[in-house]
């Protein structure tokens, strides 16, 4: 995609557009509906902590189930996960209006009732995410995550203000109510939305085995990883602008509902402009110095929010902030997607938002307790040492660029022909390469065994090690475990050209004759019998 291309491309294509248009209204409701939480809960709780857990209630649940959502995404059809989710938030926000319309809403129903329409965006997100892949090509895919964010932040910056009007015109329950109507225009776009599904050659994956294999694969990966830390500092840190922002509102400028939705709709505004510009800033700095301007900005922001008590100055301040938070996250969010192949992007993503929602959900507590015990100046002036302190970060986890690596699949695997007749189920397997390796290629041998290590347990190898023979040292030999042959066959199929790569480099400094011989075999286990028992023949474990 050429530099300067605009992300408004993308509206061409009627699928991406439909799909955006509908998540749009989505987010409008949602919108309404937060605010509409937020305020009543500064009516019916008289603690900070309270109206901040509000924030921490609808974050909680994605760092808590996210991993198991991505498992799901990567498995099952994606869109009937989406449907789900968004049928289980439309029945919550239905009781939710019950509850406030019979004035039966305490602080802590309406904490469980917005964390089970949190537990919602934790299922809908990661298969959210994961399809964009799958709608626009991958030269795309930045501009389909700048929109995906553009389009919350359109609401945000006027969804909100509506939201303030409802509320103090007519009650939170009318709130409730409004965003009950919005979630039909995302279930009909996903009932539409007729995706053509890949074909499975294999069983799916068992899906404790589908959570650690994702696990695993993250915890392999260290670009991965840094995003992953820094992601939680932000989510930690950033959060208390939102988490704080109705007690900004009420308490010092003085404000009503109204105010608090005009102060979100800034914050959206400069959200909508940190999307539109992501193109531009991403040309002129680097990966990190986007992250790391992002902590300083909302730093410099919470430092003279601290101290404002003018609705128009807390407004102004607000903009920067919204900019410099879908800067950053949004980042974070291509990052993972550049850096994952598609078979484990969903768990991927899942796990990005685990640390991201999870910091969240405890900064959302801190800075209620911090609230309560130093005042609002006193948790936001914190607040903006603690980002000061997550862009330093950057010096020692510094952000990746994107990864350029082809992560398709190669697609070349063919299953060995088997003198043993198998079922897939049938296991543990055993494999072994052996290499012939010249002294002089030593070094470099183990340099790029160490990347085939990587690259095996991430693809789901178990027990790897590298031996050396004794009596034939040239003789190398890499061997590993898998459970099933069919789960053999799935790590093989997951290889991707950058992992074909590390192979074509092994492959030219094995000597042998032959190409390097891999044998498989199953393990058969003996078990003490008593002298005076017959032997009894022992099966292959199927």
């Amino acid at each position: 995609m050429p530099k300067r291309t605009s992300p408004l491309i993308l509206f061409q294509q009627r699928t991406f557009r439909s799909l955006w248009s509908a998540s749009l209204v989505s987010n409008l409701g949602s919108l309404v509906e937060g605010v509409g939480a937020a305020w009543l809960m500064t009516s019916v709780a008289s603690s900070h902590e309270m109206v901040a857990l509000v924030q921490a209630s609808t974050t909680l649940p994605v760092m808590i189930f996210s991993l198991a959502a991505g498992a799901l995404a990567d498995n099952f059809d994606r869109r009937r996960i989406m449907l789900a989710a968004q049928l289980l938030m439309l029945c919550v926000s239905v009781a939710l209006t019950f509850f406030a319309y019979t004035g039966a809403m305490t602080p802590w129903l309406l904490l469980s009732l917005t964390f089970l329409i949190g537990c919602g965006w934790a299922l809908h997100d990661p298969p959210w995410y994961a399809s964009m892949g799958d709608i626009v090509p991958p030269e795309y895919l930045q501009s389909a995550v700048a929109l995906n964010s553009m389009s919350y932040n359109l609401m945000r910056s006027f969804g909100p203000a509506i939201g303030g009007i409802i509320v103090a015109a007519a009650g939170a329950t009318f709130a409730f109510l409004f965003n009950v109507f919005c979630y039909f225009a995302l279930i009909a776009a996903l009932w539409r939305w007729r995706m053509e599904p890949a074909p499975k050659l294999l069983p799916r994956e068992p899906f404790s085995s589908a959570m650690a294999v994702g696990f695993r694969y993250v915890l392999l990966s260290p670009n991965l990883l840094k995003v992953m830390c820094r992601s939680l500092v932000f989510g930690l840190a950033a959060v208390v602008v939102l988490a704080l922002l109705p007690l900004v509102a009420r308490d010092q400028v003085g404000g009503t509902a109204t105010t608090y939705g005009i102060m979100l709709g800034f914050f959206g505004l400069g959200a909508i402009c940190g999307a539109l510009l992501i193109g531009r800033v991403r040309e002129v700095l680097s990966n990190e110095w986007v992250v790391r301007g992002a902590f300083f900005l909302l730093a410099v922001s919470c430092l003279i929010l601290a101290w404002s008590n003018y609705v128009w100055l807390s407004c102004l301040l607000l903009i920067p902030a919204g900019l410099a938070w879908v800067q950053a996250l949004s980042l974070f969010n291509v990052t993972v997607q550049m850096s994952t192949p598609r078979w484990v992007v969903g768990r991927a993503l899942s796990l990005y938002q685990t640390s991201a929602f999870g910091g969240m959900a405890a900064g959302s507590w801190i800075w209620g307790e911090l609230a309560d015990a130093l005042g609002i100046s006193g948790a936001l002036l914190i607040a903006s040492l603690a980002l000061v302190f997550g862009g330093l970060i950057g010096i020692f986890l510094r952000q990746p660029d994107f990864d350029t690596l082809n992560l398709d699949p190669t697609n070349k695997f063919s299953e060995p022909v088997l003198q043993l007749d198998l079922r897939p189920r049938s296991g543990p397997i055993s494999v072994a390469v052996d290499y012939s390796i010249e002294q002089d290629d030593v070094a470099e041998f183990l340099s790029v065994m160490a990347l085939r290590r990587r690259a095996r347990l991430r693809d789901g190898a178990r027990q790897w090690a590298l031996l050396r023979d004794l009596e034939e040292p040239h003789i190398w030999t890499e061997s590993y475990h898998v459970p099933t042959w069919v789960e053999y066959v799935r790590h093989n199929q997951r290889q991707t050209h950058a992992d074909a790569k590390i192979v074509a480099r092994l492959e030219a400094l094995h000597r042998g004759i032959r190409p390097p011989k891999i044998q498989h075999k199953i393990e058969r286990q003996t078990v003490p019998v008593r002298d005076d028992l017959p032997l009894k023949p022992h099966f292959d474990r199927t």
